[in-house]
């Protein structure tokens, strides 16, 4: 259990960090303005959701994929709903996005850190220079398959006048600052969690000594059950197997695309963490794929990761209504698509 529980800390330590984070940024306007940038773009429906992919893929890489998904949710309804254009591709083009976007640093996912444990770690850059070629084959692959897959909705003809709304503006506060902080240790150390766990925690004091933040507000965008859970179910699972060789025996005999559909599968029946748990408990002969199916294999369903319930919650917040049937009918070819796309890549690299 002591191998177990030393592997899986730090992820959840720096997702907890990031999220503080995220919160302060949100709070300083961060999202906000990037938003408002969005709506200011000339073009129709499709260049506003280029604009929006390419904001919520950064956004992914640089403060985690379920920052992406609580802060961005809201955003990217808001900017379709100004434009009076179909609000469905910007509101599942989020989180399909944010999980195929989640490929570029370590911190873009806690899958990422999980797997990079048990092959002995490694700077923020070298994993960035190791996955590069698969993480952006998967992002532009998803994003041209949402702009495919709702293209009938986004050429349809905007119902009413494009609404005119204030323009926020980004306060060089707190939030922004920590948000740099936390790309560079990101990038520069190979294990940061504690770091920016402690940049998130001077960043959230700062603005809850200045009441612009609410303990309310701080544990509901955090999710300490949903973490807490998260973290003791990965935990038993890495524990189990380290003593039932099962899940490595099954991976060590699969070529690099069967370790990415296995993965992908594991994540729709137990969810991505604990399906990381299992195959990184010992050395994996194809990590990238591993990962690749990790990451990008929850657009097959909403029970393949946790920012698939973070991005409901949001989209429910802000009275969108997703559907999980709907999920499945768009995902599974994006996912299915992207993957094969990047395994080529990956194969011919």
């Amino acid at each position: 259990m002591a191998a177990a529980l030393h592997q899986s800390w730090p992820p959840f330590v720096l997702i907890a960090g990031l999220l503080m984070i995220g919160l302060v940024a949100n709070r300083d306007g961060l999202f906000a303005w990037g938003g408002a940038r969005l709506q200011e773009l000339p073009g129709g429906a499709f260049a506003l959701l280029a604009a929006a992919l390419l904001l919520d893929a950064v956004v992914t890489a640089v403060l985690n994929l379920d920052t992406a998904v609580v802060f961005l949710t809201p955003v990217l309804v808001f900017a379709a709903r100004r434009r009076r254009v179909a609000v469905e591709p910007f509101l599942y083009g989020c989180v399909f996005m944010a999980n195929a976007s989640s490929l570029f640093l370590p911190g873009s996912n806690l899958t990422n850190l999980l797997v990079l444990d048990a092959h002995g770690g490694g700077s923020g850059a070298s994993f960035a220079a190791k996955m590069f070629p698969l993480a952006i084959t998967a992002a532009v692959v998803t994003a041209a398959g949402i702009a495919l897959s709702f293209r009938r909705r986004l050429a349809a003809r905007p119902s009413g006048s494009i609404e005119e709304v204030e323009h926020p503006h980004v306060v060089l506060g707190a939030g922004v600052i920590a948000t740099a902080a936390a790309i560079v240790l990101v990038l520069a150390l190979r294990n940061p969690a504690l770091e920016v766990l402690a940049v998130g925690i001077v960043a959230l004091a700062t603005e809850l000594l200045r009441s612009r933040i609410t303990l309310a507000d701080a544990w509901r965008v955090i999710g300490p059950p949903s973490l807490a859970a998260a973290f003791v179910l990965t935990v038993a699972l890495g524990t189990l197997a380290r003593h039932w060789d099962g899940p490595a025996e099954l991976i060590a005999g699969a070529s690099g695309p069967e370790t990415a559909g296995l993965a992908a599968v594991s994540t729709v029946l137990v969810n991505n963490l604990p399906s990381a748990a299992l195959y990184s408990a010992h050395a994996v002969d194809h990590s990238r794929m591993l990962l690749l199916g990790l990451n990008v294999g929850p657009n097959l369903a909403v029970t393949g990761a946790l920012s698939a319930l973070l991005w409901f919650r949001a989209a429910r917040e802000v009275d969108a209504r997703p559907s999980l049937l709907e999920f499945s009918r768009r995902g599974i070819p994006l996912a299915l698509v992207a993957m094969a796309a990047a395994v080529l890549v990956g194969t011919v690299g």
